[in-house]
């Protein structure tokens, strides 16, 4: 199958969800904004989303691979990292790495690293990001949370395990 002008491949709502999500978790696994900006198939034949963080100006950026991440007609997906973003703002940002579409047999996704290497491949979306991301939601039942039984792991914080003083001698 070959990438055409005519078919070019996008990602679909459940993909730019979990991409979305993805730079979420990212920003507050990180403590700072991650953008996450789809391109456009119209130059290459397929979509990409690339990641990467907003620099500070006071920012040192001499070992940074650095992207534009905005502009007029950008679709940054995602909370945005807590960012307000208008129509047409351009960030200057650390690249971290991207994720294009693939039309090889058996393969969707490739992410590709700072130097531009593709560094994974697969044709499931999960398998090329950093986070499991789960669709179930957590359990609100609390005892679905806790652990009832003893367990031999020194944790001293297991309010179910009894624990025997040590006599340190």
């Amino acid at each position: 199958m070959s990438t055409t002008q005519e078919s070019p491949l996008v990602f679909t709502a459940d993909e730019l969800d979990l991409i979305g999500r993805t730079a979420d978790a990212l920003s507050a696994y990180m403590g700072k904004p991650v953008l996450a900006e789809v391109i456009d198939a119209d130059e290459t034949g397929f979509e990409w989303a690339l990641f990467a963080v907003p620099l500070d100006v006071d920012d040192k950026t001499d070992d940074l691979v650095l992207v534009q991440v905005g502009g007029p007609g950008a679709r940054i997906i995602g909370n945005q990292g807590g960012l307000t973003i208008a129509d047409g703002d351009v960030f200057e940002c650390e690249y971290l790495w991207a994720i294009q579409l693939s039309d090889l047999e058996g393969v969707r996704f490739i992410k590709v690293d700072q130097e531009g290497e593709e560094i994974a491949w697969s044709e499931n979306l999960r398998d090329v990001l950093p986070f499991v991301m789960a669709d179930e939601p957590v359990s609100d039942d609390i005892d679905d949370l806790e652990d009832d039984e003893p367990d031999d792991d020194d944790d001293i914080f297991d309010p179910h395990e009894e624990a025997t003083p040590r006599t340190l001698h």
